[in-house]
Formats: C-alpha cells, structure tokens, sequence
C-alpha cells in the first residue's frame, strides 16, 4: 500500500521570539539604530505618560512600538503612499513615521476623541517640519468617516490606513475603509493579538479591564479573516497588527 504523507493542521510549533532576549536583540541590532531622532524624543515623552503603561510588558504601551514604526515606514515607502489616514492618535508616534516618510505634500487625516494627547506630540511633529501634512479632528472617528463617505471624491482616494483606537468597532472603521481605501489600498489594525491573551484562558490570562478588548478582537479577528473583499497577514510586530490590502 502506497503511503501517504500525513499534514498537521494543528501544529502547535511557536515561531522564534520565545525569548525577551530575542526581542530585545532585533531592537537594538535593526530597529532603534534606524530610529528617527524624533521618534525616540516622542518615544521618551510618551513613555512618561500615565495611560500609557497597560501592563510589565515594555511593548503594551498606548504607543506604537517602534518595530511597528519600522514596519510602517518599509510598506508606506513600498506602496508610494500619499494620502492616508490614521484613527486613534494618542501622542502621535505612528502619525509623526507616517508624515516622516510620505511626500512632502501627502496629507494625513487623523482623528482622534482627545486633543490633549495629540498636544504632546505635537512640539516634536512641528521640530520635525511635518506638522503642514497633517489635518488632526478632534471627534468620534465614525462621524467623521462617514462625513469622508457623503464626498464621492474621498471614496477609493486613500492610499493607506491605520487604525489603533476603540477596538469594538474596528468592524465598523474596516467597513468604511473598504470603500475609503483604493483599491491596492492598504490598512493595518493594531493590538490584534492584545498581548497574546486572544490565545490564552480568560480566567487566568487577562485583567478585568483588559476583557472585553480581549472579546472584541477575537471577534474582529475571526471576521477580518473571512473577508474576501482582502488579502490580510497577522503579523506578530508590536501589540500584534493586522495588515489588510484591499483587492
């Protein structure tokens, strides 16, 4: 009898950074070495911050991670983006990579419910000669989205996406990008992974605040992975993203 060759499709193999070591390696070796002076000034100051410790991890913070940073800058550069938008900003790190890299007159929409965070960044973003790029609305992001929407310019305009903000409606925010973003058009979601917990037990893995985050992004997960409408990877970078193309 001819033997066949049997799949596990189940594998509980891990990938490489199973160490702090390992993590702690890529930073210093090919990320904070490539690190705008900028960032880590605005990296410094948000780590200050009071709502931006979520936990022991140096990587749960409110800030994007500069890995993130890194990644972001690699794929805004490899799309040629230009005009994009960003919905939550706390103190500005992912907005002030984006306005680093894109074109000198590309525009960002960045919206966020609370100026006062934005306002710390914002010395540094104006010291980095990026500040004009950028169009800040204080304001709920799905107001202003659909306000985008009611535009038949804005539809299929933006090059680029990233949300980081309320997670019970990343749903929502997604099914305004597919019709925002252009086709080839890019979007990231950021903390899809929430510290690893959308793995773990409730119970014993995630603190009572950190719950119905946790129960948001597995729902947002599952359905972002039966979206035909786009190509996604998970990608293990930060908090966890995921990064959406739209067909």
């Amino acid at each position: 009898m001819e033997s066949k060759a049997v799949i596990n499709t189940k594998s509980k193999e891990r990938g490489v950074l199973q160490s702090p070591e390992l993590y702690n390696y890529i930073m210093d070796t090919s990320v904070y070495p490539r690190e705008h002076e900028c960032l880590k000034e605005l990296r410094a100051i948000t780590s200050t911050h009071p709502r931006a410790v979520m936990g022991t991890s140096p990587r749960a913070v409110m800030g994007t991670s500069p890995d993130v940073g890194q990644f972001l800058d690699l794929l805004l550069r490899t799309i040629n983006a230009k005009k994009t938008i960003e919905i939550g900003v706390f103190t500005g790190y992912s907005l002030l990579q984006t306005a680093l890299t894109i074109p000198d007159d590309g525009k960002i929409t960045a919206i966020d419910v609370n100026r006062s965070s934005y306002e710390i960044g914002l010395p540094i973003i104006e010291k980095a000669r990026v500040k004009h790029k950028i169009n800040f609305i204080e304001s709920e992001a799905l107001p202003v989205l659909d306000e985008l929407l009611k535009d038949a310019e804005n539809k299929g305009s933006f090059d680029f996406a990233f949300v980081d903000a309320d997670k019970d409606n990343y749903a929502n925010y997604h099914q305004r990008m597919m019709e925002l973003l252009k086709p080839g058009g890019i979007a990231i979601y950021d903390n899809t992974l929430w510290g690893g917990s959308v793995a773990m037990d409730e119970e014993s893995s995630v603190r009572p605040r950190s719950k119905p985050a946790r129960k948001d992004l597995i729902a947002f997960n599952k359905y972002i992975a039966g979206d035909a409408r786009v190509k996604i990877s998970q990608v293990p970078l930060g908090d966890g993203i995921t990064v959406c193309r739209r067909n």
